[in-house]
Protein backbone atom coordinates (compact mmCIF):
# COMPACT_ATOMS: atom_id res chain seq x y z
CA UNK A 1 0.00 0.00 0.00
CA UNK A 2 0.88 3.47 -0.39
CA UNK A 3 1.97 5.60 2.10
CA UNK A 4 1.90 8.97 -0.07
CA UNK A 5 -0.52 9.00 -3.08
CA UNK A 6 1.30 9.69 -6.22
CA UNK A 7 0.93 12.83 -8.23
CA UNK A 8 -0.74 12.31 -12.19
CA UNK A 9 2.69 13.11 -13.40
CA UNK A 10 4.54 10.62 -11.15
CA UNK A 11 1.92 7.84 -12.20
CA UNK A 12 2.34 8.68 -15.79
CA UNK A 13 5.74 8.48 -15.80
CA UNK A 14 5.84 5.29 -13.63
CA UNK A 15 3.49 4.21 -16.81
CA UNK A 16 5.64 5.03 -19.33
CA UNK A 17 8.80 3.31 -17.45
CA UNK A 18 6.70 -0.09 -17.60
CA UNK A 19 5.52 -0.13 -20.70
CA UNK A 20 4.14 -1.08 -23.16
CA UNK A 21 0.88 -2.56 -21.33
CA UNK A 22 -1.81 -5.50 -22.77
CA UNK A 23 -4.10 -4.35 -19.98
CA UNK A 24 -5.35 -0.80 -20.52
CA UNK A 25 -6.52 0.05 -16.38
CA UNK A 26 -6.72 3.68 -15.58
CA UNK A 27 -4.54 4.29 -12.59
CA UNK A 28 -5.07 7.62 -10.98
CA UNK A 29 -6.49 8.91 -14.25
CA UNK A 30 -4.12 7.62 -16.31
CA UNK A 31 -4.62 5.06 -19.00
CA UNK A 32 -2.22 2.62 -19.00
CA UNK A 33 -2.60 1.54 -23.08
CA UNK A 34 -5.03 4.15 -24.10
CA UNK A 35 -4.19 3.08 -27.51
CA UNK A 36 -5.02 -0.72 -27.13
CA UNK A 37 -6.09 -2.58 -30.89
CA UNK A 38 -8.62 -4.16 -28.80
CA UNK A 39 -10.24 -0.71 -27.16
CA UNK A 40 -10.37 -0.62 -23.50
CA UNK A 41 -9.31 -3.87 -23.03
CA UNK A 42 -9.59 -5.86 -21.17
CA UNK A 43 -12.38 -3.73 -19.15
CA UNK A 44 -14.48 -4.12 -22.65
CA UNK A 45 -14.53 -7.79 -22.28
CA UNK A 46 -15.64 -7.48 -18.63
CA UNK A 47 -18.41 -5.78 -19.05
CA UNK A 48 -19.83 -8.92 -21.08
CA UNK A 49 -19.70 -11.45 -18.58
CA UNK A 50 -19.34 -9.21 -15.18
CA UNK A 51 -22.72 -10.00 -14.00
CA UNK A 52 -21.87 -13.63 -13.99
CA UNK A 53 -19.32 -13.94 -11.00
CA UNK A 54 -20.69 -13.17 -7.65
CA UNK A 55 -20.26 -9.29 -6.61
CA UNK A 56 -19.66 -10.36 -3.15
CA UNK A 57 -16.69 -12.58 -2.68
CA UNK A 58 -16.33 -12.06 1.17
CA UNK A 59 -14.31 -14.69 2.60
CA UNK A 60 -13.21 -15.96 -1.02
CA UNK A 61 -10.08 -17.04 -1.98
CA UNK A 62 -8.94 -16.43 -5.74
CA UNK A 63 -5.80 -17.58 -8.13
CA UNK A 64 -5.29 -15.75 -11.26
CA UNK A 65 -3.48 -17.98 -13.77
CA UNK A 66 -1.64 -15.41 -15.88
CA UNK A 67 -2.40 -12.06 -14.56
CA UNK A 68 -0.69 -9.84 -16.95
CA UNK A 69 -0.72 -6.50 -15.36
CA UNK A 70 -3.31 -7.55 -13.03
CA UNK A 71 -6.93 -6.34 -13.95
CA UNK A 72 -8.91 -9.37 -13.56
CA UNK A 73 -6.60 -9.62 -9.75
CA UNK A 74 -7.61 -6.23 -9.10
CA UNK A 75 -11.60 -6.45 -10.23
CA UNK A 76 -11.63 -9.70 -7.30
CA UNK A 77 -10.28 -7.95 -4.86
CA UNK A 78 -12.65 -4.71 -5.13
CA UNK A 79 -15.28 -7.19 -4.90
CA UNK A 80 -14.25 -8.25 -1.49
CA UNK A 81 -11.97 -11.49 -1.98
CA UNK A 82 -10.38 -12.64 1.16
CA UNK A 83 -6.89 -13.54 -0.65
CA UNK A 84 -5.91 -12.91 -4.09
CA UNK A 85 -3.37 -14.64 -5.73
CA UNK A 86 -1.70 -13.26 -9.73
CA UNK A 87 0.81 -15.76 -10.92
CA UNK A 88 2.51 -14.86 -14.47
CA UNK A 89 5.84 -16.14 -15.77
CA UNK A 90 7.08 -12.36 -16.81
CA UNK A 91 8.55 -10.16 -14.81
CA UNK A 92 7.84 -6.80 -16.91
CA UNK A 93 4.25 -8.06 -16.57
CA UNK A 94 4.63 -8.57 -12.60
CA UNK A 95 6.04 -5.24 -12.51
CA UNK A 96 2.94 -3.68 -14.15
CA UNK A 97 0.86 -5.75 -12.01
CA UNK A 98 2.18 -4.65 -8.47
CA UNK A 99 2.95 -1.16 -9.69
CA UNK A 100 -1.01 -1.08 -10.43
CA UNK A 101 -1.93 -2.71 -7.29
CA UNK A 102 -0.21 -0.34 -5.52
CA UNK A 103 -2.23 2.56 -7.07
CA UNK A 104 -5.18 1.01 -6.29
CA UNK A 105 -4.82 0.31 -2.86
CA UNK A 106 -5.32 -3.52 -3.11
CA UNK A 107 -3.66 -6.21 -1.26
CA UNK A 108 -2.88 -9.12 -4.14
CA UNK A 109 0.37 -11.18 -4.31
CA UNK A 110 1.74 -11.59 -7.15
CA UNK A 111 3.98 -14.34 -7.63
CA UNK A 112 6.80 -15.52 -10.48
CA UNK A 113 5.03 -18.92 -11.26
CA UNK A 114 4.35 -20.72 -14.33
CA UNK A 115 0.85 -22.26 -14.41
CA UNK A 116 2.63 -26.12 -14.70
CA UNK A 117 3.79 -25.25 -11.63
CA UNK A 118 0.33 -24.56 -9.54
CA UNK A 119 0.94 -27.80 -7.67
CA UNK A 120 3.76 -25.77 -5.88
CA UNK A 121 0.70 -23.54 -4.16
CA UNK A 122 -0.67 -26.39 -2.42
CA UNK A 123 -3.85 -25.05 -1.67
CA UNK A 124 -7.09 -25.14 -3.52
CA UNK A 125 -8.85 -22.12 -4.43
CA UNK A 126 -12.54 -21.04 -4.32
CA UNK A 127 -11.98 -19.45 -7.72
CA UNK A 128 -9.60 -19.92 -10.28
CA UNK A 129 -9.27 -17.35 -13.32
CA UNK A 130 -7.44 -18.93 -16.33
CA UNK A 131 -7.59 -16.16 -18.85
CA UNK A 132 -6.42 -15.75 -22.57
CA UNK A 133 -3.44 -18.13 -21.32
CA UNK A 134 -4.23 -21.35 -23.05
CA UNK A 135 -3.26 -20.57 -26.46
CA UNK A 136 0.62 -18.95 -25.46
CA UNK A 137 0.93 -22.76 -24.41
CA UNK A 138 2.95 -25.23 -25.72
CA UNK A 139 0.91 -27.93 -23.58
CA UNK A 140 -2.67 -26.51 -22.95
CA UNK A 141 -4.04 -30.01 -22.06
CA UNK A 142 -1.40 -30.58 -19.20
CA UNK A 143 -1.63 -27.04 -17.98
CA UNK A 144 -5.72 -28.03 -17.88
CA UNK A 145 -5.07 -31.11 -16.32
CA UNK A 146 -2.98 -29.55 -13.38
CA UNK A 147 -5.25 -26.91 -12.69
CA UNK A 148 -7.99 -29.47 -11.98
CA UNK A 149 -5.60 -31.54 -9.90
CA UNK A 150 -4.03 -28.89 -7.69
CA UNK A 151 -5.83 -25.54 -7.26
CA UNK A 152 -9.92 -26.09 -8.99
CA UNK A 153 -11.63 -25.53 -5.94
CA UNK A 154 -15.20 -24.12 -6.87
CA UNK A 155 -15.22 -22.26 -9.88
CA UNK A 156 -13.22 -22.35 -12.83
CA UNK A 157 -13.63 -18.69 -14.67
CA UNK A 158 -12.10 -19.99 -18.26
CA UNK A 159 -11.37 -17.92 -21.54
CA UNK A 160 -9.54 -18.82 -25.09
CA UNK A 161 -9.09 -16.98 -28.42
CA UNK A 162 -10.95 -18.61 -30.51
CA UNK A 163 -11.05 -19.09 -34.39
CA UNK A 164 -13.36 -21.14 -36.86
CA UNK A 165 -16.71 -22.25 -36.68
CA UNK A 166 -19.00 -21.72 -33.44
CA UNK A 167 -21.06 -24.50 -34.04
CA UNK A 168 -20.87 -27.20 -31.39
CA UNK A 169 -21.36 -31.00 -32.94
CA UNK A 170 -22.51 -33.58 -30.22
CA UNK A 171 -19.09 -35.84 -29.88
CA UNK A 172 -19.90 -39.48 -29.97
CA UNK A 173 -17.91 -41.80 -27.87
CA UNK A 174 -16.43 -43.51 -30.47
CA UNK A 175 -15.23 -43.04 -34.05
CA UNK A 176 -14.58 -46.11 -36.57
CA UNK A 177 -11.21 -46.20 -38.07
CA UNK A 178 -12.72 -45.58 -42.18
CA UNK A 179 -15.11 -42.85 -40.57
CA UNK A 180 -13.30 -39.85 -42.46
CA UNK A 181 -16.74 -37.63 -42.09
CA UNK A 182 -17.22 -36.55 -38.76
CA UNK A 183 -13.59 -34.87 -39.16
CA UNK A 184 -14.59 -33.06 -41.42
CA UNK A 185 -17.97 -31.18 -39.93
CA UNK A 186 -17.82 -27.99 -39.27
CA UNK A 187 -18.28 -28.48 -35.27
CA UNK A 188 -15.82 -31.05 -34.90
CA UNK A 189 -13.55 -29.84 -31.74
CA UNK A 190 -10.17 -28.53 -33.48
CA UNK A 191 -7.01 -27.32 -31.61
CA UNK A 192 -5.44 -24.86 -34.78
CA UNK A 193 -1.43 -24.70 -34.49
CA UNK A 194 0.29 -21.66 -35.06
CA UNK A 195 3.86 -22.79 -36.14
CA UNK A 196 5.47 -19.70 -36.36
CA UNK A 197 3.44 -16.08 -35.45
CA UNK A 198 0.04 -15.09 -34.83
CA UNK A 199 -0.78 -11.13 -34.63
CA UNK A 200 2.99 -10.53 -34.51
CA UNK A 201 3.16 -12.63 -31.51
CA UNK A 202 5.74 -15.65 -31.43
CA UNK A 203 4.19 -17.32 -28.32
CA UNK A 204 0.22 -17.68 -30.13
CA UNK A 205 0.65 -21.47 -30.39
CA UNK A 206 -2.95 -22.50 -30.50
CA UNK A 207 -6.43 -21.54 -31.16
CA UNK A 208 -8.83 -23.55 -30.72
CA UNK A 209 -12.24 -23.65 -32.17
CA UNK A 210 -15.65 -23.64 -29.86
CA UNK A 211 -15.81 -27.06 -29.86
CA UNK A 212 -12.63 -27.63 -29.20
CA UNK A 213 -12.15 -25.53 -25.99
CA UNK A 214 -15.49 -27.20 -24.82
CA UNK A 215 -14.02 -30.78 -25.35
CA UNK A 216 -11.04 -29.92 -23.66
CA UNK A 217 -12.19 -28.42 -20.75
CA UNK A 218 -14.56 -31.89 -20.14
CA UNK A 219 -11.61 -34.37 -21.23
CA UNK A 220 -10.03 -32.42 -17.94
CA UNK A 221 -12.53 -33.28 -15.78
CA UNK A 222 -14.38 -29.42 -15.62
CA UNK A 223 -17.96 -29.79 -16.42
CA UNK A 224 -19.40 -26.48 -18.09
CA UNK A 225 -21.89 -24.64 -15.76
CA UNK A 226 -22.35 -21.20 -17.92
CA UNK A 227 -21.50 -19.65 -21.22
CA UNK A 228 -21.55 -16.10 -20.38
CA UNK A 229 -19.66 -14.66 -23.14
CA UNK A 230 -18.73 -16.13 -26.67
CA UNK A 231 -15.31 -16.96 -25.37
CA UNK A 232 -15.69 -17.48 -21.74
CA UNK A 233 -17.12 -20.69 -19.82
CA UNK A 234 -17.76 -21.18 -16.30
CA UNK A 235 -16.93 -24.70 -15.23
CA UNK A 236 -16.90 -26.96 -12.15
CA UNK A 237 -14.70 -29.66 -10.96
CA UNK A 238 -16.46 -32.62 -12.43
CA UNK A 239 -16.67 -36.05 -10.38
CA UNK A 240 -14.24 -37.34 -7.37
CA UNK A 241 -12.72 -34.37 -5.63
CA UNK A 242 -9.51 -32.98 -7.70
CA UNK A 243 -6.08 -34.31 -6.48
CA UNK A 244 -7.57 -38.23 -6.01
CA UNK A 245 -6.81 -39.48 -9.49
CA UNK A 246 -4.00 -39.35 -11.95
CA UNK A 247 -2.61 -36.23 -13.21
CA UNK A 248 -3.98 -37.75 -16.87
CA UNK A 249 -7.29 -38.77 -16.41
CA UNK A 250 -8.28 -42.38 -17.61
CA UNK A 251 -10.86 -42.73 -20.23
CA UNK A 252 -13.90 -43.77 -19.84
Amino acid sequence: MMTTPLSTAEIRSKVEALGPWFHNIELGGVPTAPGHFLGDYPAVKWRRFADAIPADLTGKTVLDIGCNAGFYSIAMKRRGADRVIGIDFDDAYLAQARFAAEVEEVAVEFRKMSVYDVGALGERFDIVLFMGVLYHLRHPLLALDLIREHVAGDLLVFQSMQRGSREVAVVAENYAFWDDAPFEGEGFPRLHFIERRFADDPTNWWVPNAACAEAMLRSSGFEIIGHPEREVYLCRPAGPPAGEGPVYPARP
